[in-house]
This record gives C-alpha cells, structure tokens and sequence, in this order.
C-alpha cells in the first residue's frame, strides 16, 4: 500500500471518528427536551457530511453504529427507533456519499445530494419499521410513516438543508474532502 493511500485511510478514519463523536454529543445540547431533538434529528448532520467529505462506506458505518452505540451509552434513541435509525442513517451515509461522487461539484447538485440521500433515508427508516411491525409488533402505519418521515422533520430537513452546505463547502475550501478528486 502506498504512502498516499495510506494516509488518505487515516484521514477518512480521523474525520469518521470526529462525525461519530458528534453524533454522540449533538443530541445533548437539545436533549433534555425529546420532542425538539426527534424535530431537529442532530444526529443526521454529522452523518450527512461524512458522506460527503469521507464517501458512502466510512459514513454508512457511522451512521448504522451512531444509534445503536449511543442508545447503549445514553438510552436513546429509545428502541426499537433506534434499530430504524440506523438503517435511515446508513443510507443517508450511503446516498449523500455516492451521489456527491458522481454528480457534479456545483452548488446545485451538493443540495441534490442532501435532498436525495433524506428522502432515501426517510423511505429506508418507514422499510425498517415495517420490518420491525412483522418482527416485534412494533405500531406502525402509512399515518405514522408520513408523519415520522415528513410531517415531523419539517423543522430537521430545513435545518439540514441550511447546516450541511455551508458546513460541506467550507471543508471543501478547507483541502479535507476526501470522498472525490475535484
């Protein structure tokens, strides 16, 4: 393995273990009031980035692990959401990273990215709930779904949509995209 690529991997592992942390500690700031946490979703932001900056397979395992792992240390997301979570958070990681891979790196497409891998996760998260109500019985109908997925995170996709850009752009002005060759 050369130098080069090598450094590249402990990069996208540094810049991994960065998102994960955060994805621990964003939901602390608006914790203590569940119903803005679940409005705002903190936990896509980091997710949603590292697709973009470090590619589809390094974001993929921060998101699928996010949940799950701060549900150990915290207790929330409570279960068996956060089972769901992580599904929706690995295709975030999945869609933001190949779509901003192939597409491209015009302002434009950065938000077609954002908005693609939202609505892959959103459709992936009410797939897994679905799973889970033959499973373990857990309620789930196309009422909850629309207003989980949709109705619910209006005031987090506004939020994703605001944050995410700017964020991707500046690391990108900063020399730390890592997912594609500029």
């Amino acid at each position: 393995m050369n130098v080069n690529k090598r450094s590249t991997q402990i990069k996208k592992l540094t810049i991994a273990g960065v998102c994960f942390a955060l994805c621990m500690v964003l939901p602390l700031f608006i914790g203590q009031i569940p119903e803005i946490g679940m409005a705002l979703s903190p936990m896509h932001i980091p997710v949603l980035i590292a697709g973009f900056v470090i590619g589809p397979i390094y974001a993929a395992v921060v998101g699928f692990l996010a949940p799950l792992i701060r549900f150990m240390l915290f207790g929330m997301p409570p279960m068996p959401n956060a089972i769901a979570m992580s599904f929706e958070l690995a295709t975030y990681g999945i869609v933001s990273g190949i779509m901003y891979k192939i597409l491209p790196k015009k302002l434009i497409y950065l938000y077609v990215s954002l908005i693609t891998a939202m609505l892959a996760g959103r459709i992936v998260w009410g797939i897994a709930r679905v799973v889970m109500l033959g499973l373990v019985e857990v309620p789930f109908s196309m009422e909850l779904f629309i207003g989980g997925a949709f109705v619910g995170a209006v005031p987090g996709i506004i939020l994703h949509i605001v944050v995410v850009p700017p964020i991707v752009i500046a690391l990108k002005k900063a020399g730390l995209m890592l997912n594609a060759k500029d």
